[in-house]
């Protein structure tokens, strides 16, 4: 962690983003009693954490603040697991 990242760093986008996680929280929890069929709901709650992950990988892992290259490769290994993920999402039964 270099002396820039802590210094970009506050307590109100630390808040914001806390504020950003319980409202995520929060539809997940809603999301789970509105009544969806399986599938519907199983690929929101994924897509609900999916947006949880990048906040959390943004702010407090400060990826804000690195180099390009380096958040070209985590892009590049995201985008491998959800080709994994992909290729075996008829064998979990998700959309089954």
């Amino acid at each position: 962690m270099t002396d820039q990242a802590t210094s970009h760093s506050s307590v109100k986008s630390y808040l914001l983003v806390f504020l950003g996680l319980a409202i995520l929280t929060g539809c997940t929890v809603l999301l789970s009693y509105a009544g969806l069929p399986h599938s519907t709901a199983v690929a929101l709650a994924a897509l609900i954490a999916l947006f949880k992950c990048a906040l959390i990988a943004t702010f407090f892992m400060h990826l804000r603040f690195e180099q390009k290259g380096f958040v070209y490769m985590i892009l590049v290994a995201l985008f491998f697991v959800g080709v994994l993920i992909a290729s075996l999402i008829k064998d979990i039964g998700v959309l089954s």
